[in-house]
């Protein structure tokens, strides 16, 4: 393992596959398991560099595909490294883009050298091979970065999911390649190999065995969370982390809820990452510990109380749901940069209880405690938020 990461376990639950550990990477140290914000262009939509340290986040993630497009790789070179263009000295993990070109570019192909496809911002044509997207994530200067993947949706045939992880193995092997060199020649960031395999055990497997092999500094469980019902990603989840090396730190992407984020956890998951906790804030979404709730419904116009009475952050100690409401009625910028600091640290609050309770093997109690009192109140506000969406 090369000098940019080192992952130290340090308590696993008595119960469960939950575990505690420390990931040092080349801009200090992270606590897991850990909750990751997303700064899709290089920012925390709604949220300064100080909030997020305020909090006590530790790495960020951005985006390779969002950032080459705009500001673009020659305004990069220039700024020297994505920490000193966006002013954050911790650690960043950048992905690959692979999944931005499969959801966003109006005309995508891929091809044996990598992903083709005509940007959503002006049309141009571009084309990111593996060792392009190294080279991307080399420039940023990523603590982490990601092998460019092919992303594959819930529900396509055996066949398809095949034909899809053929690719990934190959484009694995050119990146790990171009990631070895790139460390040979001084750059201290980490390749993250991405095992895919869509719902099929099988390719699943199979996946792991490229995945091992490849041998990089962590691990990424990809085509989860794709849409799939919740028992049916519970199980690949679980099924998926039996087959890892257990010395490696493990990441599952795009998982922002309460639900989905201590069920990662209780399978030995140490790093996951969502936009849904500052979308949320921008559209409304109040996470509190007795269930997630609209703030624009009536019943918060007259209320003087905090967004969450057990929660401890600025917010929550300085401003009234009726204040945030009538800001959000407003319309007013304050809203959203309000609501998405407070989302951000209930999850990052909750995360931190949650390491406590594995260090005291008691996850399973912790957690059984915490979703019952979430969904229960959750479950009263429902049909009022999804009226609100």
């Amino acid at each position: 393992m090369p000098v940019g990461l080192t992952f130290a376990i340090q308590h696993r639950d008595a119960e469960t596959k939950a575990r505690t550990g420390v990931m040092v990477l080349p801009h200090g140290s992270v606590a897991t398991p850990v909750f990751m914000p997303v700064g899709t262009n290089g920012t925390v939509k709604a949220l300064t560099k100080d909030d997020l340290r305020e909090i006590g986040f530790e790495i960020i993630l951005a985006n390779t595909y969002h950032l080459y497009l705009r500001p673009g790789m020659d305004i990069m070179q220039k700024a020297g490294s994505l920490h000193d263009f966006a002013v954050w000295d911790k650690n960043i993990l950048t992905d690959s883009g692979g999944f931005q070109v499969f959801s966003l570019a109006p005309f995508r192909k891929i091809t044996e050298d990598g992903y083709r496809f005509r940007s959503h911002i002006d049309g141009s044509l571009h084309l990111l091979t593996p060792e392009k997207v190294v080279a991307i994530q080399r420039t940023f200067n990523s603590d982490i970065q990601m092998q460019l993947d092919v992303c594959t949706p819930f529900g396509i045939p055996h066949k398809k999911a095949l034909s899809a992880l053929i690719v990934n193995e190959a484009w694995l092997e050119r990146a790990n390649d171009a990631w070895k060199k790139a460390t040979d020649e001084g750059y201290a960031g980490n390749l993250f190999a991405i095992m895919q395999g869509n719902f099929y055990k099988d390719l699943r497997e199979k996946s792991v065995g490229q995945v091992i092999h490849a041998d990089t500094p962590g691990i990424a469980i990809g085509g989860l969370s794709v849409g799939e019902p919740l028992d049916v990603y519970n199980e690949f989840l679980a099924f998926s982390t039996d087959l890892l090396p257990p010395e490696k730190p493990r990441y599952v992407m795009g998982i922002g809820t309460p639900e989905y984020i201590l069920g990662a956890i209780e399978q030995g998951i140490d790093m996951f990452d969502c936009v849904f906790p500052t979308r949320g804030g921008r559209n409304g979404y109040v996470f509190a510990k007795d269930g997630h709730y609209a703030i624009k419904q009536r019943a918060h116009e007259d209320d003087f109380g905090p967004l969450d009475p057990a929660c401890s952050c600025k917010v929550c100690r300085m401003y009234s749901r009726a204040y945030i409401r009538h800001l959000w009625k407003a319309k007013e910028i304050l809203c959203s940069m309000l609501l998405s600091y407070h989302n951000l640290y209930f999850l990052h609050n909750m995360v931190k209880e949650a390491r406590a309770a594995i260090e005291n093997d008691a996850f399973s109690a912790f957690k059984a405690a915490f979703l019952k009192r979430y969904q229960s109140g959750a479950n009263r506000e429902s049909q009022e938020l999804i009226e609100g969406q």
